[in-house]
């Protein structure tokens, strides 16, 4: 029996119809509901059969634009990639945010210490809010930032432009100066780019 399979019996075992399970292309990945988010994880941090002791990656999605615009469920997910040192294996854990407007999910912190810096990140870039984090603030964009830049919707150039300014003698921001334009890139070689040169 290979792990995937041994850890989908695990799952099943311990959460029965809580979570979703798939396995493709080597890696198992299971969807779980916002309410019942913070309870497995807890699980498969605690559990024997589990011990998911250590948190690899915490990221943002945003599935606005995912199949060209075809998919029409949540917007915003969470993505946490688990690993268990005592059992070596390996999970991807997927949790949708139930607004659109206002995302929010339990934050894992309290779990995963590692949890911390990540969901700021997904904070700070996508807008999610992790209920009970205590100390959610922005840690890649400056204080004065207005968006969250990694959201399809926002716009290439941004909503402001922060320079020097001489006269004033500190930084200011200002709305963005930048003319959108098209770019059609010039190509330039050489006399006989690409033949084959022999000495």
């Amino acid at each position: 029996m290979s792990w995937q399979n041994e850890l989908v019996d695990l799952l099943g075992a311990q959460f029965g119809d809580k979570l979703t399970v798939t396995v493709a292309l080597g890696e198992v990945s299971v969807n779980v509901a916002v309410a019942d988010y913070a309870a497995v994880c807890q699980v498969l941090h605690d559990a024997e059969s589990l011990k998911f002791d250590i948190l690899v990656d915490l990221a943002g999605v945003d599935y606005s634009e995912y199949g060209d615009g075809a998919y029409q469920g949540a917007r915003f997910a969470v993505v946490l990639h688990l690993l268990s040192i005592t059992h070596n294996l390996r999970l991807r854990l997927k949790v949708f945010a139930e607004s659109n407007d206002f995302p929010v999910v339990p934050s894992v912190t309290k779990i995963w210490a590692a949890a911390d810096w990540f969901e700021r990140e997904a904070f700070d870039m996508f807008g999610l809010i992790f209920e009970g984090h205590n100390d959610l603030r922005r840690i890649l964009t400056d204080y004065g930032f207005i968006g969250h830049p990694l959201r399809k919707d926002f716009p290439v150039t941004g909503h402001v432009e922060m320079r020097y300014d001489s006269e004033q003698k500190r930084v200011i921001y200002q709305p963005v100066t930048i003319d959108p334009r098209e770019i059609t890139p010039r190509v330039i070689r050489e006399e006989g780019y690409g033949r084959k040169r022999y000495v």
